[in-house]
This record gives C-alpha cells, sequence and structure tokens, in this order.
C-alpha cells in the first residue's frame, strides 16, 4: 500500500529515507588504519603473499566459481588456464579476462602481489 507524504509521520518519512550506508575518507579513517609507513617512510613495505592477497581479494570469485572463475584447487578448471603459460594467466589477472575486472577488483594489489596470488592458485594444483 502506497502512502502520501501528508499521511506519515516525520518520524516514519525519516526512518523510510535514512541513508543506507556511510561515506569515509581517509581523514576519517586517520589515526585508526595502520599504514605501511607507520614503521619507517625510507623502507618500503613488504608486498603481501599469494595466501593473503587470494583470502582478502581472489577468494570472492575463486572459493566459490563466482561468474565463472576456475576454483581454486580444481585442476580440470585450471589445466587448460595453465597450459597457456603463466605468463597468460598474469596478464589475464592485471588486465582483466572474461568476467574478471583488472586486477580482480584488488586496487591496492602491486603487480608483484597478483603475481603472487597467481603463483599461489597455481601451485594449489
Amino acid at each position: 500500500m502506497a502512502y502520501a507524504a501528508n499521511e506519515m509521520s516525520p518520524e516514519a518519512i525519516a526512518e523510510r529515507t535514512k541513508p543506507v550506508g556511510s561515506v569515509y575518507t581517509a581523514a576519517d579513517l586517520e589515526g585508526i588504519v595502520d599504514t605501511a609507513a607507520a614503521g619507517s617512510s625510507d623502507e618500503p613495505a613488504e608486498p603481501r603473499s599469494g595466501d593473503a592477497v587470494f583470502n582478502a581479494a581472489c577468494s570472492a570469485c575463486h572459493a566459490t566459481g563466482a561468474a565463472g572463475a576456475p576454483i581454486k584447487g580444481d585442476a580440470d578448471a585450471w589445466g587448460p588456464r595453465i597450459a597457456k603459460g603463466r605468463d597468460t594467466l598474469l596478464n589475464h589477472a592485471l588486465n582483466g579476462f572474461n568476467a574478471m575486472p583488472p586486477r580482480g577488483a584488488c586496487g591496492n594489489c602491486s603487480d608483484e602481489e597478483i603475481a603472487h596470488a597467481v603463483d599461489y592458485m597455481i601451485d594449489a594444483i
């Protein structure tokens, strides 16, 4: 049943039109998020391991098969892909392929970290 705005209380209108989420900027998170530069600004942070990148970014699809992604450890699904060579797999991971977006949607992953994730999935076969 539809209601006209003048038939609803101000509280009911506020409840129906409240935001569904929040947006935070870096300034909002200052002092909360541990950044890589916290230890020393002269030394770069170590790249994340393949396991860490997989769990943070890749597993959403490669652990579930979402959007047709080959599941980590599925030799039948990965075999033909691995046969094309690691360089092809890395290129697809970095630049996107089929339903997978570039970098697997991991915008904060370095090329080296993406390579670690590719190697981690290959090694699972």
